[in-house]
């Protein structure tokens, strides 16, 4: 039996015993990742698996909600103001939820609206 005099692996195949790229001379072989893959090897996530995810996840929440409104659906006299009326139980305790994250949100939309402008002009300075 005779054993080759270099460690080269056969034609065509790339040499598995360094990280980064290999060759000697005018070859030289590429250690970068896989296409789709990062470099510990694993699957890399992309937009379609995000959207696929999201989807799935609102998919369960409005099964949550239709749960919800099932349960709660006999109706509740509200008074607001002086208005009085009535509707479904799990229709005003959604109503009153968007309305408070409402609350919350389009002031903290404001206030980072200004912060990036402020950002802005102090970087052109």
């Amino acid at each position: 039996m005779s054993t080759p005099a270099s460690h080269e692996p056969p034609p065509g195949l790339p040499d598995q015993s360094a990280d980064g790229p290999v060759g000697s001379g005018d070859r030289t072989v590429d250690r970068s990742p896989a296409a789709g893959l990062d470099r510990h090897g694993r699957v890399r996530r992309t937009r379609a698996s995000g959207l696929w995810v999201g989807m799935i996840s609102v998919a369960l929440l409005a099964l949550a909600f239709l749960i919800f409104i099932a349960q709660n659906s006999e109706p509740v006299t509200i008074n607001f103001l002086g208005f009085e009326g009535e509707m479904s139980l799990a229709i005003a305790l959604l109503l009153s939820a968007v309305t408070g994250i409402l609350l919350v949100a389009v002031p903290g939309a404001v206030r980072i609206t200004q912060l990036r402008r402020a950002l802005k002009k102090n970087a052109r300075a």
